[in-house]
């Protein structure tokens, strides 16, 4: 189960979703929260990917931790009656810190990608750090973009065999957009755009 929320989620998590899909050995499921609710459909669109659950959680003026109340709750009942084998999600958002307890609650591996960034102060970013930190002693693997993101984790005593340097997403989900736009101008099935060349 792959589960996103804002549109830097959805972006960064298409190439893998992607490549779940057409991996042969996985069945991807892709849950939204809805927490950029706009603004997540745009880069849907844009990446042709389908979200299989929508729990459509925002609401105008709500607070984080209102937000996180209901993507707990909803994340909850959905883990229960699907029971996955793994929730991946990614980043550092309300989404990410809801997805990383809600898997521990109800005992679901789960794989944080864009692992082991850090500033080393929990109120900056807020709160995006503190979800960070959070889903780190959470997570059984940690998909971390660089180097030095191992290394944070590493010093936060993060065992090395869970830590697997992958790049970062982002690049993947822009080298596909490239390849979109380039079989587009020549013609080309425009189904193509949702190719990309993998994870690195």
């Amino acid at each position: 189960m792959a589960c996103i929320g804002t549109r830097p989620e959805a972006i960064k998590m298409a190439p893998v979703i992607r490549r779940l899909g057409e991996s042969g050995w996985a069945r991807a499921v892709t849950v939204a929260t809805g927490q950029h609710r706009q603004l997540l459909d745009q880069v849907l669109e844009a990446f042709d990917l389908r979200v299989d659950l929508d729990l459509a959680l925002m609401r105008h003026g709500q607070s984080p931790g209102q937000m996180a109340a209901r993507a707990l709750g909803g994340l909850d009942e959905v883990l229960g009656r699907l029971d996955p084998d793994f929730l991946l999600a990614q980043g550092d958002t309300t989404t990410l810190l809801t997805a990383a307890i809600a898997s521990y609650y109800r005992r679901v591996p789960f794989g944080h990608v864009e692992a082991g960034l850090r500033t080393s102060d929990l109120d900056s970013p807020f709160p995006e750090e503190g979800n960070r930190v959070v889903a780190a002693r959470l997570a059984r693997v940690h998909f971390a973009p660089t180097e030095q993101a191992r290394e944070n984790l590493l010093r936060e005593n993060i065992p090395a065999p869970r830590i697997q340097v992958v790049g970062n997403t982002v690049v993947d989900a822009l080298v596909g957009v490239r390849h979109a736009a380039a079989g587009q101008a020549a013609g080309r099935d425009p189904a193509s755009r949702a190719q990309s060349p993998g994870v690195r």
